[in-house]
Parts: structure tokens; sequence; C-alpha cells
């Protein structure tokens, strides 16, 4: 069996060089920034082996040009992206659905998204399983997925937990502990 032939664009946002990897039936990986339009392509292709550079059909267009309007900071939704999971398993297929579901400034914990699919408590390690192996980040958004107690939790992507932070901040989400609470009244 054939893979279906995959095409690649490199791109700039305001927070560095993102890549999108494309098949006829949508995005097939997605490359958060990096520092230059080399390690994008490099990290892309390492994910997306075989993809061509290729012009942008008009969906995917439109997908670089919402990825732009996110790092500008502007309340984006990837919920009409089409996306190719190729051969996904059925469980991740499915926390991949429920997490899409997830809008701008809004999070979850891997649990929730366990139970928002049928699955015990337990299955949280699995959704932070599907969510590390997420192949289009941002589009698919587990940067908005936490761990227990909000908790950042982890994030694979370029500049780790960091990263996850930043785009959540991005969003107008804080994840970082409350100051301590103020004691007393100075005068």
């Amino acid at each position: 069996m054939g893979q279906a032939a995959q095409f690649y664009s490199i791109f700039e946002t305001a927070s560095g060089f993102c890549g999108l990897a494309w098949s006829a039936l949508g995005v097939t990986r997605f490359q958060l920034p990096t520092k230059s339009a080399e390690a994008t392509q490099r990290l892309l292709l390492r994910r997306a082996p075989g993809a061509e550079p290729g012009a942008p059909t008009a969906e995917i267009a439109e997908a670089i040009a919402a990825v732009k309007r996110y790092f500008a900071g502007e309340e984006t939704d990837f919920s009409h992206v089409a996306v190719d999971l190729g051969g996904q398993d059925a469980f991740f297929a499915q926390i991949y659905a429920a997490a899409r579901q997830v809008g701008w400034g809004r999070t979850t914990t891997y649990g929730a998204l366990a139970k928002q699919v049928g699955a015990g408590p337990e299955a949280a390690r699995d959704v932070g399983q599907a969510m590390a192996r997420n192949p289009v980040a941002l589009i698919i958004p587990c940067h908005r997925v936490l761990a227990a107690g909000g908790k950042i939790g982890g994030f694979s992507a370029p500049g780790g937990s960091e990263s996850k932070m930043r785009m959540l901040a991005l969003e107008g989400v804080q994840v970082a502990p409350p100051p301590p609470a103020q004691r007393a009244f100075e005068f």
C-alpha cells in the first residue's frame, strides 16, 4: 500500500517559523515555531518523510493564514481545518476529536478528556500519550490539555512546557501558580 503524496510549506509567524504538511485529505503534520526556516523544515521532514515542497491549496492557504493569526494573538478557531491522521488508532482518533472541541482560552485535563470519550480516569495516561504523539499540534490543541490540578503537564514540542505556557498566555490563560495571598494591608 503506497503512501499518499504529501506536500509541505514553511512559513513565518510572529513567533517564528512554522511548517505544515498535507495530503489530498488534509493536514498531516504541523510543526510549531522554531527560530529558523531550516530547523522547522528539518523537524517537519523528520515526521513527514518524503513530503515535497508544494504550493498550498486554498484550504491549506487558509490554515496557514489561521496559524499566522493565532501567533499574532488573534482568537483563532482551527476546528474547520481538515486533518489526515492516516492510520491512527481508534482511541487516539476519539481523543483528538474531543480535544478539537476545546476552544480558544479554555483548558481541560487528561482525565476529563478520557472521561469525555467514555474511558475511566485510569486512561488519563493514554490521553497524555495521544497528546505527545499529536501530529498536528495547535490544530488539535494539545497545548490546552493540562495535568490534574491545572498543572502544565508535558509538551513534546520545541521549548517543551515553556512553549505550552506561551501559547496559553497568547490565549489569556495563566497556568503559573497564583501569587501568594496578601496577608496584611500596608498604608
